[in-house]
């Protein structure tokens, strides 16, 4: 997908994300999964958004320009794999945070949820700043998802955010067994 894709408000790229295929290759390997669930972060005055902290050597890269990755570390032990959405200087991103297996992953392999999804694909913090019209990682169009199989609710894991928190930012496709669960009440669930 071109960069000017990834240039738009970060709940319009969440929504088309929803059937793209994301490509991993390296080492001799290639490893493909189709996008299946995500949740946008829109900007600064998100307060469930990393960028909500300001402009840090953490948050700099989602401040700009689109479409890069934005790989992080949660818990210490868990990658999140996130694309940078937006205008330079908004501070946005969309967490993708499950994909349906596609290509060069092991019959069983858990991909629902960031954290498995990550080690699946491989991605790590070293995939952090790289682009995503490269050969090595990008995306492209998959098999688009008709509005009426799409949902829409809360974000996970961002109770810590108020009001925010209960905004229906996280989407994903209805009927794919590869989605992540909520929480059940009052607990997280892991990466």
């Amino acid at each position: 997908m071109p960069e000017s894709f990834y240039a738009r408000p970060a709940l319009v790229v969440a929504r088309e994300l929803l059937g793209a295929l994301l490509v991993v290759e390296e080492g001799g390997q290639r490893r493909v999964g189709r996008i299946v669930e995500t949740e946008a972060y829109i900007g600064e005055h998100d307060l469930a958004c990393h960028a909500a902290k300001g402009l840090t050597p953490r948050t700099e890269v989602m401040f700009g320009p689109a479409g890069v990755a934005y790989v992080y570390l949660i818990y210490g032990m868990h990658h999140c794999f996130n694309v940078v959405t937006d205008a330079t200087g908004v501070g946005a991103a969309v967490l993708v945070r499950a994909v349906e297996p596609v290509e060069g992953l092991p019959p069983g392999t858990r991909t629902d949820g960031p954290g498995r999804l990550c080690k699946a694909l491989g991605l790590t913090r070293a995939h952090n700043r790289r682009g995503l019209c490269t050969p090595a990682m990008h995306l492209r169009p998959g098999t688009p998802v008709p509005e009426s199989a799409v949902s829409r609710g809360p974000r996970i894991g961002v109770d810590y955010a108020g009001a925010w928190a209960a905004e229906p930012f996280r989407l994903w496709v209805r009927d794919s067994q590869h989605v992540s669960k909520g929480p059940p009440p009052g607990r997280r669930k892991p990466a």
